[in-house]
């Protein structure tokens, strides 16, 4: 494995990031509330990138696509103040610390844009990516039981994080 560089998600990744979340097992996908494979999801994505809601970060690894991390916002609602992060490694590169980097970069991004409380929503069996949130701050502040379904019917309990900043 070469060295990866993380940088913000351009409208020119739009090819690479349809790749990256086409080569992702299903249950990552679940939960992000928008299937991140259709072409029209990372659209929006751009476009709310553009207008201030959502700030994107991907992690590039010899010219490939292999992380990405989100923080979506709504700057104008009741919890204008909290942000959610959203993050995705490829599955042959967990283990090795980009998960963690990436997490740190957003971090930082969500301090500088004045967030005080960040999220995380995965389900409960994503042991490894809940331990790694927990490592940096985040501890469970919900269960929501059989929230999540996935494709084939089967449902998933979701665990909402909370990382309080400053």
């Amino acid at each position: 494995m070469g060295d990866y560089r993380i940088r913000r998600f351009r409208s020119e990744d739009r090819q690479a990031m349809q790749a990256f979340a086409a080569a992702l097992p299903e249950h990552d996908l679940l939960f992000l509330g928008r299937d991140l494979r259709r072409p029209r999801v990372i659209a929006a994505w751009l476009t709310a990138i553009e207008d201030g809601w959502i700030d994107g970060l991907i992690a590039e690894e010899d010219g490939v696509l292999v992380g990405t991390a989100a923080l979506v916002r709504d700057p104008l609602g009741w919890s204008g103040h909290v942000g959610e992060v959203r993050l995705l490694v490829a599955a042959e590169r967990r283990g090795a610390g980009l998960g963690r980097d990436l997490l740190q970069a957003m971090l930082r991004v969500a301090s500088s844009r004045g967030v005080e409380k960040l999220t995380a929503a995965m389900t409960s069996d994503q042991a490894a990516a809940i331990a790694l949130f927990e490592t940096l701050g985040f501890a469970t502040e919900a269960r929501l039981a059989r929230h999540v379904r996935d494709s084939a019917g089967g449902t998933h309990d979701l665990v909402v994080l909370a990382h309080h900043i400053g």
